[in-house]
């Protein structure tokens, strides 16, 4: 059935090597995960730039309606003028909500999602203040966000070079079957579990075109996965690819503050270490393996405030 249907029949175990790329040419690139207000953001591209490495795109999760206004177009100033995307997590979610579902078991993974179309609408209006701002980066987590904001898109309503990025909270990406369906959605960068094998990966790169997005340092909540020594691998049979970077031992952050300013900086500035690590095996086991500059093609760098 799966053949006829077009699948294949199971993983990929002969480990095919990618042929497939990232508009630039390049095969792989790297994102630094929860990269938390301002200060945070300017210090993870001042300790980049000092360490020579290129950091391609800066992902936060506490939210845009976190922020005020002015701490917004300071975050994306830092990174336009880098060449770096910004990508933001927009407006409420289920475990900010005034609902039991995300802290029950049997409703954890819907935790994420927004209940009610009330809920949707703010997330929309939260992406709506992101949009002109100058925001052309979005890490969304809700199914039905991803898809109104593809057919926004598709319409005009919304920028056409607006990367929408399917957060590791929005369940797909598991095999190459929600995989497609994430395509389908409209994603432009699909979060996958951070724990899939080579041959996983492999069977997910046959059937997608679009980059895939795997913690390398997963964060403790997702498995505190270290895998430093499969990126070499992971770049060949699934690029174009993020190399996704979290720490593990670290506390959960959501939603940041000022409160939280000096431990966001120096986590940020420990991810750019750990970024560093990581391209020290790729040059060792992978030296040809080539990484996109700043600013390539397909970032969603910002654009000045409308």
């Amino acid at each position: 059935m799966l053949s006829d249907l077009g699948y294949a029949k199971g993983d990929a175990y002969d480990l095919p090597s990618s042929e497939k790329r990232f508009p630039d040419g390049a095969q792989y690139r790297f994102e630094l995960a929860s990269i938390e207000g301002p200060a945070a953001i300017e210090a993870a591209l001042e300790e980049s730039s000092r360490r020579g490495l290129d950091v391609h795109r800066l992902s936060q999760g506490s939210g845009i309606q976190m922020s005020t206004d002015e701490e917004f177009e300071r975050m994306l100033s830092a990174t336009r003028s880098a060449g770096v995307e910004l990508s933001a997590f927009p407006g409420p979610r289920g475990t900010w909500g005034a609902t039991p579902t995300p802290t029950t078991i049997a409703g954890h993974n819907l935790a994420h999602q927004s209940e009610g179309m009330d809920r949707l609408r703010h997330l929309l209006d939260d992406v709506a203040r992101g949009l002109s701002l100058g925001v052309r980066g979005l890490t969304i987590a809700d199914r039905g966000a991803i898809r109104i904001l593809n057919e926004a898109r598709t319409r005009g309503i919304v920028p056409s070079d607006l990367v929408i990025k399917a957060s590791a909270l929005a369940g797909l990406g598991a095999n190459p079957v929600s995989a497609q369906e994430a395509v389908d959605l409209g994603v432009d960068s699909l979060n996958v579990p951070s724990a899939l094998t080579l041959p996983q990966l492999a069977a997910i790169r046959k059937r997608i075109d679009i980059p895939i997005d795997i913690y390398v340092e997963a964060p403790d909540s997702f498995g505190g996965f270290v895998r430093t020594y499969d990126v070499p691998e992971i770049i060949r049979v699934a690029a174009p690819v993020y190399i996704k970077i979290g720490i593990r031992n670290s506390p959960e952050l959501y939603p940041a503050g000022r409160h939280l300013e000096q431990e966001t900086v120096l986590l940020a500035e420990e991810k750019v270490h750990r970024m560093q690590t990581v391209r020290q095996v790729i040059e060792r086991f992978y030296p040809e393996a080539v990484a996109s500059a700043r600013g390539a093609k397909g970032l969603g760098v910002a654009a000045a405030a409308v």
